[in-house]
């Protein structure tokens, strides 16, 4: 299977490139980075330099269509609801990293994205693409919106609690903190060296446009509409996301208990792993990986669950979850090009 991406000069668009040369069903066909056309890809990433040797092209449906079968979109919001349109019209199976098409209300994305939605019948038709969860609908898709990196993290971590209407929903808190990756490529002044280093800031305090997604998925999971308190941290580091959790029992269960469903919740996800009773992960545990790794911790006091989930924000926040997504959709083994033993130190 022949694979293009889009928006192969930004980080994302590069670990799709490394997932995608040790993927054995895949051929890795087209670059496309409109503001970086005509360069070669190591000057960009001089650590492909003897790997992988392509020079960036402009986006062309038409040209995409006679090459390639499926088509990443690793693009910026705002970029893939003017391009992927014309590829599905190509029937090419499209995934977007984006944030385009994650809302079923075009108005939420205007709110909080503040961009002109997509068409609104193409909400519809993308597959929201959390494996774990909407395995089944992803299977033969052939348009993904991939996750969020904080839902995937949040979300991972709440979902076995939310299928068994075990949690008051008005009282779930969210502290997500994220490296410097996660701001992506671009050059902006907050994300400079010294601005990051010993230093631990919150951002976009009310107003993450990652909150509506999380809210829309606890939603369809739980069948309760809720609000979220959610607050983002910028840590120094370069890449790796925990979300840590906070919500309130509806009764009493004991951190073995809990841990025993999601033990049994997430018995066929490979990429999950639940820490046992006493251990919390930590993203170094995690980096370079697909996995998503989860701990639990029930205060008898306050009969509060605190959950910890660790994600690498650029693998299963986003290339890697992309890749595994391909992968259902094919009917290949989910873990197929995806079997890195994470990095440590």
């Amino acid at each position: 299977m022949k694979a293009g991406i889009v928006g192969a000069n930004g980080y994302s668009g590069a670990e799709l490139i490394r997932l995608l040369l040790n993927h054995p069903q895949i051929k890795l066909e087209m670059l496309i980075a409109h503001t970086n056309a005509g360069t070669d890809i190591q000057s960009i990433y001089p650590h492909f330099d003897g790997i992988v040797e392509r020079t960036l092209e402009d986006f062309d449906a038409d040209e995409l269509a006679k090459r390639v079968d499926v088509v990443f979109f690793a693009t910026p919001a705002g970029v893939s609801k003017h391009l992927l349109p014309d590829c599905l019209n190509h029937g090419l199976i499209c995934i977007d990293l984006s944030g385009d098409f994650r809302l079923k209300n075009p108005q939420d994305y205007a709110d909080w994205y503040q961009k002109e939605p997509a068409d609104e019948a193409l909400f519809g038709d993308a597959v929201y693409g959390l494996a774990e969860v909407n395995r089944r609908r992803i299977e033969g898709a052939t348009f993904i919106s991939n996750p969020g990196c904080y839902p995937t993290a949040a979300l991972l971590g709440l979902a076995p609690v939310l299928k068994n209407d075990v949690i008051d929903m008005t009282s779930i808190i969210i502290d997500g903190k994220s490296g410097v990756s996660g701001s992506g490529k671009k050059e902006v002044l907050s994300n400079l060296f010294c601005e990051v280093n010993e230093n631990v800031k919150a951002y976009k305090l009310g107003r993450h446009q990652h909150t509506p997604e999380i809210e829309q998925m606890i939603a369809q999971m739980s069948g309760e509409q809720t609000a979220i308190t959610f607050t983002t941290h910028l840590i120094p580091m370069t890449r790796g996301l925990m979300c840590t959790t906070y919500a309130n029992l509806k009764q009493g269960f004991s951190t073995r208990e809990l841990l025993e469903r999601y033990e049994t919740f997430y018995e066929k996800s490979p990429f999950v792993r639940i820490r046992p009773l006493g251990s919390w992960p930590a993203t170094k545990e995690v980096i370079g990986s697909n996995y998503c790794d989860i701990g639990l911790n029930v205060d008898g006091r306050t009969r509060r669950l605190t959950i910890v989930s660790v994600i690498d924000n650029i693998v299963k926040g986003a290339a890697g979850q992309a890749v595994q997504n391909l992968n259902i959709i094919k009917g290949w083994d989910e873990q197929t090009g995806l079997g890195f033993t994470p990095i440590y130190p």
